[in-house]
């Protein structure tokens, strides 16, 4: 990295901060790739601030720290232009537009009974959600197997993320901190033995309930998530769903859907869960439980990115539980097509897989369509699934 990071005295003001990080929070539709292609057009072309080199190993070290990785860019870029107060101003503008817009959303989706065109609305955009995972997962694997030291780890941590994510959804946390600590295990300690990190899946377990709950499923959301947003679905959903009732499996495709289709961190669909949980309190409670671990992983440790990326247990964790996180956003499709009720939306989530894969459409694109045709649909009488 050029000249390493180092904090420098702040070089911006934290209202232009405020200003360009809440911009890109507006305009921020389609998830990472548009986020960092924003960032990148500010901080390198547009403005200069930072060196092309410089934005690219930034990119590479969030890339290895949990949770969302183009959040913690956004905040990171914040730091390096103004200081610790500049990096909290920014990575609260770039998050609080998608939060205003996914929580009106919810209000709308979730409170009382929404006519039945918002509903169909609802119900087109959800059943193209398992066919975004499949997409995402997909779109992942390249690098990923690019990175693996070993093809035959490579499948075997994969398809345990995978398993793992359809049928044990609140377990993947620690299959994604075994998988991880394995490759440390075998490719840093020269071991087979993976006795002494077994005890990681304690992490696992849940709160008995309340807003407890809702904190550490979102804690387990913004602190134990790898490897891009789509991993925080089997991380929510039987928590959500089965576990503490807080949303039905139509709500919760639902929340998946919203966002995908509203600017901002994907993450930001804890949101809804926490709306679903206790209203506007539970939305910001989850928020703010979510994206805190990110906030300090950058104020507490920009300093030291450097040493990470070259540090050899960070980078094999991150090639165990990369992989993993493949397989569980892959395997958490099953459970999400699994959802869907009517025979229409299996008609839809056929089309939006057909779009996703022969990327003729992006996934705003796709889901914002699937919406119109359930709203279509609904106005034409068909049977719309249960709240």
């Amino acid at each position: 990295m050029a000249a390493g990071i180092q904090e420098s005295l702040p070089r911006t003001s934290r209202w232009t901060i405020l200003r360009e990080w809440g911009r890109i929070g507006c305009a921020g539709f389609g998830g990472p790739p548009a986020h960092i292609s924003l960032l990148r057009k500010l901080c390198v072309d547009r403005r200069g601030w930072l060196a092309a080199n410089e934005f690219e190993d930034a990119i590479a070290a969030c890339n290895l720290l949990p949770g969302p990785a183009s959040t913690q860019l956004a905040i990171f870029t914040a730091w390096r232009l103004g200081g610790p107060l500049g990096a909290i101003v920014g990575g609260a503008a770039f998050i609080l537009p998608g939060l205003v817009v996914i929580v009106a959303l919810a209000a709308v989706f979730l409170t009382g009974s929404p006519p039945d065109w918002i509903r169909g609305a609802a119900a087109g955009a959800g059943a193209g959600v398992a066919a975004v995972a499949v997409h995402a997962g997909i779109g992942l694997i390249p690098a990923s197997r690019g990175r693996a030291a070993s093809g035959a780890r490579w499948i075997t941590y994969a398809a345990a993320g995978g398993v793992s994510a359809a049928l044990v959804g609140p377990w993947v946390v620690a299959v994604l901190l075994v998988c991880g600590a394995a490759e440390i295990v075998l490719r840093v300690r020269g071991t087979t033995s993976l006795a002494s990190i077994t005890p990681i899946a304690a992490l696992a377990v849940p709160a008995t309930g309340g807003f407890g709950a809702l904190a550490w499923v979102a804690a387990k959301v913004g602190a134990l998530s790898y490897g891009g947003g789509f991993v925080i679905i089997p991380l929510m959903q039987h928590d959500a769903v089965s576990s503490y009732h807080w949303l039905t499996n139509t709500q919760f495709l639902n929340a998946v859907a919203l966002g995908q289709i509203t600017p901002g961190p994907i993450t930001l669909t804890v949101a809804v869960v926490g709306y679903g949980a206790a209203g506007v309190g539970g939305a910001l409670l989850a928020t703010a439980v979510a994206f805190a671990p990110s906030f300090a992983f950058v104020l507490g440790g920009a300093r030291h990115f450097q040493g990470l990326r070259s540090n050899p247990w960070a980078r094999s964790f991150f090639d165990g539980a990369g992989p993993a996180t493949v397989g569980a956003i892959l395997g958490a499709a099953i459970p999400l097509a699994l959802a869907l009720t009517e025979w229409w939306q299996a008609v839809l989530l056929a089309s939006a897989g057909a779009l996703l894969l022969s990327r003729r459409l992006g996934v705003v694109p796709t889901l914002v369509g699937l919406g119109v045709a359930g709203v279509i649909l609904a106005l034409a009488g068909a049977s719309l699934p249960h709240s």
